[in-house]
């Protein structure tokens, strides 16, 4: 039995994928293949995702010429995973791997395939995130908008070329990370000012979540909604004037330059 998308790793970004896609009627559940390779995981998988098949292993019988693959593996098993895909003569393939190239991708076929690389970032997981998509050398628009319609599942989805995607990498797809240890620190700060934990992580949080509300609903820019907080002479003002005399702005763009020399490094 051939199926209409195969993910090809079900961890937790490749049963989220799944999640979405069924949740927004993508496909059928009998139309979605899940392969993993840990026997343990296809239990909670094949629980998870009663009328869906999880597979141990990818045959000849799961693809036709309609079929695509979304590889959700860790970079160090792509190279396993893509030899697999090849060789049942897969020809389009979504990848989410970090660091890895359509060029690289495409390398492990002998005959041309459509390859489109994204990055997508954790909040996928409720269907929150954001994720960047870049085609390969034999892609078309409508490869582009079949993977567009895929990762639109699970949040938004924006188009870049492919020489962005690192950038991508280090913003967006490192970016949630970026957030988290601001938020730990600002709870730890209102801990330290006499506040008790959940107290601060409360306000923290609240905070938060309603200020990216303000800054998506709103349409203004962050330095408009910053000024509107910001009074002369006043408590925010005083704020401010500490980061911004202890470089954090400078820090956040070294952050994001790192990390997209890191991701760079791993598609070499």
């Amino acid at each position: 039995m051939s199926f209409e998308l195969i993910i090809v790793g079900g961890g937790r970004m490749g049963s989220a994928l799944a999640e979405g896609l069924l949740a927004a009627n993508w496909c059928q559940p009998e139309e979605l293949a899940i392969l993993e390779p840990s026997s343990t995981q296809r239990d909670v998988l094949a629980k998870q995702f009663a009328h869906s098949r999880v597979l141990a292993s990818l045959e000849l019988e799961h693809v036709d010429p309609s079929s695509g693959v979304l590889l959700c593996v860790k970079p160090d098993h792509a190279d396993a995973a893509l030899r697999n895909i090849a060789t049942v003569g897969a020809s389009r393939v979504l990848s989410v791997v970090a660091g890895l190239s359509t060029a690289r991708i495409e390398s492990s076929f002998v005959t041309p395939v459509a390859v489109i690389r994204a990055m997508p970032n954790t909040p996928v997981l409720v269907r929150k995130g954001v994720s960047a998509i870049a085609g390969g050398a034999h892609v078309t628009s409508e490869d582009l908008t079949w993977a567009e319609s895929i990762l639109a599942a699970v949040g938004s989805v924006i188009r870049v070329s492919e020489r962005n995607i690192d950038v991508v990498t280090g913003l967006s797809g490192s970016g949630p990370a970026y957030f988290y240890l601001v938020i730990e620190a600002l709870i730890d700060a209102g801990v330290h000012q006499g506040l008790s934990r959940e107290v601060s992580r409360q306000l923290v949080v609240g905070t938060f979540e309603g200020s990216a509300a303000l800054l998506s609903e709103t349409g203004e820019t962050p330095e408009e909604l910053r000024a509107q907080v910001t009074s002369p002479g006043g408590t925010t003002a005083a704020g401010l004037r500490m980061l911004e005399g202890r470089a954090v702005r400078a820090a956040f763009l070294e952050a994001v330059s790192a990390a997209v020399e890191r991701s760079r490094q791993l598609g070499r």
